[in-house]
């Protein structure tokens, strides 16, 4: 496994594939690796914790379903599913910190690396768009951060370069579960008034 992942997104530091990868191996040996010049990287032990806690708190409806283990350059998070797959296999789940969506990946841990993320890199890392951040100028993001929205586009930002700025990705996946969480159930158009962040 990981074999095609590798040749197509270099690792900052020399990783080797493995005969079988499974959620914890990838965690034990990967955990902290940036791949693709910033375009992806895995969890370790404590970012995944702090991340499923943020994640927790802006999507309660995902209750038991969240179980970080990467995460990309747009902060958006990739969490293991137990309630899709198999035991071994699980399904997994993207949470998108910027448009306060989560969505289903149509495939299992076995197969995100090698398949859906060489497969289908502008789906599933926004490839393009990272390319098109880069060409503008701005920075590869480094391990603990991400190039997250200036305004989330759940509450009305633009959905392109101008709108985008290097972050903390724990400062952001806070903010914006936080956001999230004070958001829902407005009604689609509904003007937001007062909004102090301290």
């Amino acid at each position: 496994m990981l074999e095609r992942f590798l040749r197509t997104f270099s690792a900052e530091e020399a990783v080797a594939p493995t005969s079988h990868l499974t959620p914890a191996a990838l965690q034990r040996g990967l955990g902290g690796v940036v791949f693709g010049g910033g375009l992806l990287r895995v969890h370790t032990a404590e970012s995944a914790r702090e991340a499923d806690k943020y994640l927790a708190a802006g999507f309660p409806e995902f209750s038991g379903r969240i179980h970080t283990f990467a995460f990309d350059w747009l902060g958006r998070q990739f969490s293991l599913d137990p309630t899709r797959g198999d035991y071994d296999d699980p399904g997994i789940l993207m949470f998108e910190p910027g448009t306060a969506e989560a969505l289903e990946i149509p495939t299992t841990f076995s197969r995100f690396f090698d398949e859906e993320l060489v497969d289908e890199p502008d789906a599933a890392l926004a490839l393009q768009f990272y390319r098109d951040w880069l060409d503008s100028g701005g920075p590869a993001p480094g391990f603990a951060k991400c190039v997250g929205y200036r305004t989330p586009l759940f509450l009305g930002g633009t959905d392109d370069v101008a709108n985008l700025e290097v972050l903390d990705i724990g400062v952001y996946l806070g903010l914006t579960a936080e956001l999230r969480q004070r958001t829902r159930g407005l009604p689609v158009g509904d003007r937001i008034k007062g909004l102090t962040i301290s």
